[in-house]
């Protein structure tokens, strides 16, 4: 499948530090000009074509014109198919859902059978990704209130006391193609400007447009060593640092990473696979009638792509509401001490390298909790996705036969029994 960039901006809803003591005193003492409004401390002027914000509410007041033109928009991209139309493959949805709402659990790693839907899974995901809060013509997408999401102009705007203009914009997922060279991943200098300015530019690539977004690599096993370089350096230290031709510049570039592949088709390097917070197991489906619905609305999506996804609105809308209420409520959902050493001894008689497993379970399990409209995590919870965060971390055995999610699930049973 062509590889394409999806939806219009940037992800990770992570919560603001830096600015909620300073906005009370720099920001507020600011002279707005007529138009502007303050949001969180900003001012914030309405940009043509944007939303503009309420000061009493977060919600974003469009009128009818926006609207029509947003909708419009969509129906001329390319039809995705709808995300609650998957059939099956619960385990796959359930951790990319996980990753939704909580983008600090660290992506998640898809392997399986050939033609299982793990692409065209990952990609129904763009209609669920909630909308943030961005910079207006930044190409880092960064956040107004978070300093380790602002590209280094908009930090220096904010220090000199500059009022940011902010617009509300779809978190972005980006397609990393496996032919895609290191300068168009990292960025480049900008040869244009180079030519007819005389000036050394930089032009930001695609770890920039991922951002507080999605990183999705089809056939990550299949990755050439110097983009694994890349995207390990990236993902460990949140920055994307560029020297080329006597520029040094770094940005922000911290973003879901999402892979899927065919395990048979070669393995992962171990550090990179490390950096995946979950790891999901498809297979093919083998129950007949299942295999026949599955293929009865594949069929109904390729003839018509509008009325079937018109079919799946309200379920669509629904699950939109739950993700937005669990990332809403996420914060307040409190994990006992008790199960928190139970996790961990799980992890400790497995023998895990690291802390990650334990991290990640302990985020996962809340992100499940909120997604169930809980303010409190229960064995059950942990149960369910305890495989997906172990699995990829044990040490294999080139003899074992048995699946490393099963040594997982008994070994927890054995810990919370």
């Amino acid at each position: 499948m062509a590889s394409s960039t999806l939806g219009t901006c940037s992800v990770a809803l992570l919560s603001s530090t830096y600015l909620s003591s300073s906005s009370n005193h720099s920001f507020q003492s600011l002279s707005l000009a007529s138009g502007r409004k303050l949001y969180g401390g900003i001012g914030i002027c309405r940009i043509k074509g944007t939303s503009q914000f309420s000061v009493a509410s977060v919600a974003t007041e469009v009128n009818s014109v926006q609207q029509a033109q947003k909708i419009a928009a969509k129906e001329s991209q390319r039809p995705v198919y709808p995300f609650p139309a998957i059939v099956g493959q619960d385990e796959m949805k359930l951790c990319l859902l996980l990753n939704v709402i909580d983008p600090k659990i660290g992506g998640v790693m898809i392997m399986g059978d050939r033609g299982t839907g793990k692409s065209t899974t990952v990609r129904s995901l763009v209609d669920l990704l909630p909308e943030i809060m961005v910079v207006a013509g930044d190409p880092y997408n960064s956040d107004p209130e978070d300093p380790e999401f602002m590209g280094i102009e908009v930090r220096e705007r904010v220090l000199k006391g500059e009022s940011l203009q902010v617009v509300l914009s779809k978190i972005n997922m980006v397609d990393l193609p496996l032919g895609a060279t290191e300068d168009r991943v990292c960025g480049t200098i900008d040869i244009e400007k180079a030519l007819t300015e005389g000036v050394k530019a930089f032009e930001p690539g695609l770890l920039a447009k991922a951002n507080r977004g999605i990183l999705y690599v089809d056939e990550v096993n299949l990755l050439d060593d110097h983009l694994v370089d890349v995207l390990l350096d990236s993902a460990a230290s949140g920055w994307n640092t560029v020297e080329r031709e006597g520029i040094s510049i770094s940005h922000p570039a911290r973003f879901i990473l999402i892979g899927s592949g065919n395990p048979e088709e070669g393995e992962l390097r171990p550090q990179l696979l490390d950096r995946f917070g979950m790891h999901a197991q498809v297979g093919t489906v083998r129950d007949a009638e299942l295999r026949v619905k599955i293929v009865e609305e594949r069929a109904r999506f390729d003839k018509n792509p509008k009325e079937f996804r018109d079919s799946y609105k309200a379920e669509q809308e629904k699950l939109q509401t739950q993700i937005s209420s669990a990332r809403s409520s996420l914060s307040s959902v409190q994990i006992d001490q008790d199960l928190k050493v139970k996790i961990s001894k799980v992890c400790a008689e497995l023998n895990v390298d690291g802390l990650r497993g334990d991290i990640v379970t302990n985020r996962a399990a809340k992100a499940l909790a909120a997604l169930k409209g809980r303010d409190k995590v229960i064995a059950e919870d942990i149960a369910t996705v305890i495989p997906n965060c172990l699995r990829h971390r044990l040490r294999k055995d080139p003899l074992e036969s048995i699946d490393s999610g099963v040594l997982v699930i008994e070994k927890f049973y054995e810990v919370f029994s």
